[in-house]
């Protein structure tokens, strides 16, 4: 809204007494006085702040960290002429005891200064989501895990400077209640030369995210296997260079059963991989994303088909799967699935219509674009699985 101005703020603090949240994006003429006016007059009822590319500084931050006592969640993004001061100040004016979810991108005043300051006196806060934030390093992530008490949920991505070495300080010393962890795009996030003396053991931690990190293959996987022995949702998407020799530690030491696993553009792991996997983890397995891992072939199906009971969906877009296999998963009696995807699969043709009709009672969701079925056999199916959304 390029129209809206300070004036326009300070009416809505005025009218709105229980103003509950707030979304200010790429308004121009927004500046200090209207979001501090806002902010001020809606303190009592104010739980929900997003403010992004806005021309403001300092001191709006350090009126939300001083009125904001009711807010619960707070998203920062592109407010590039607020400082590493505006950040700490935010923190220390103590008004944030009921933040619990924060989210802050491309803000280059979050520093390891700013970090630290955040977890120590935001003592609710339990989701942190930092995306560009090329100022926060190994010390920052070190300073935050040993004041933050309750923190369960750690989002990374395009944060370059953090490695290996302080996510395994960060694990070291993480809250008992912390849950899930998630790195994306870090460059950061490579091989390490030697293991640190004391490996962490975060048996809290329940899911594991280390999608397209370049520099991570089965030697920092295999550390992570040992670290994290009760982890359900694990998603590799994007580690092209990961094989069986680094997935099948992981996996084998998961002591409380996978449900959730993505390993879309796994491009080295085979049907080995997958089959360990499933003879391991399928009676806990309900969703298994083998997109892109053109190493898989109809092997894997059959291995899936005589060792998941609880498996829902299952996408092998661009996977070598042939009609052999579609037929081997249709006669699979145990096997339930809801949502299937076989886009990209050349492999597979108008023999396997029959056996995807077959799979009406449970199919939901079937993904057939770019292979050899043909758009008469797609109206074929369409009748019989009347229920199910196809799409070719």
């Amino acid at each position: 809204c390029s129209g809206v101005a300070n004036e326009g703020l300070r009416a809505i603090g005025r009218s709105c007494v229980k103003l509950q949240a707030v979304n200010i994006k790429n308004c121009p003429l927004v500046g200090d006085q209207g979001i501090s006016s806002l902010v001020c007059s809606a303190t009592a009822s104010l739980a929900k702040i997003r403010l992004q590319g806005l021309n403001i500084t300092d001191a709006s931050l350090a009126v939300i960290g001083y009125y904001g006592k009711a807010v619960t969640d707070l998203i920062l993004t592109r407010l590039a002429t607020v400082g590493e001061r505006g950040f700490w100040v935010m923190a220390n004016a103590a008004g944030l005891q009921n933040l619990r979810c924060m989210s802050v991108t491309s803000c280059p005043g979050v520093t390891d200064l700013a970090l630290a300051s955040i977890a120590k006196f935001c003592p609710s806060l339990k989701q942190l989501y930092l995306r560009k934030c090329g100022h926060v390093s190994d010390a920052g992530l070190k300073a935050f895990t040993e004041s933050a008490k309750v923190f369960e949920n750690l989002q990374l991505e395009e944060c370059n400077r953090v490695t290996l070495v302080g996510i395994l300080a960060f694990l070291l010393n993480c809250s008992p209640k912390f849950k899930a962890l998630s790195l994306s795009k870090c460059n950061g996030i490579k091989d390490i030369c030697s293991a640190p003396a004391q490996l962490p053991v975060c048996k809290s931690l329940r899911s594991l995210t280390i999608k397209d990190c370049p520099g991570f293959t089965d030697a920092s996987l295999a550390v992570v296997g040992m670290i994290c022995p009760q982890l359900e949702n694990v998603n590799l998407s994007g580690l092209g260079a990961v094989t069986d020799n680094g997935f099948l530690p992981l996996m084998k030491s998961s002591e409380s059963g996978l449900v959730n696993v993505d390993l879309n553009g796994c491009e080295n792991l085979t049907d080995a991989a997958v089959s360990a996997l499933v003879k391991a983890h399928g009676a806990s397995l309900a969703h298994l994303s083998l997109e892109g891992c053109s190493k898989v072939t109809d092997a894997s199906l059959f291995a899936i088909s005589e060792s998941c009971s609880q498996l829902a969906e299952l996408d092998l877009s661009n996977c070598m799967v042939s009609d052999y296999g579609v037929a081997v998963l249709a006669a699979a009696k145990q096997l339930k699935l809801r949502i299937l995807s076989l886009s990209g699969c050349m492999k597979v043709t108008q023999k396997s219509v029959p056996f995807l009709g077959s799979m009406s009672s449970s199919l939901e969701g079937l993904n057939l674009q770019f292979n050899f079925i043909g758009n008469h056999n797609i109206a074929s199916l369409e009748k019989q699985l009347w229920r199910c959304d196809i799409l070719a």
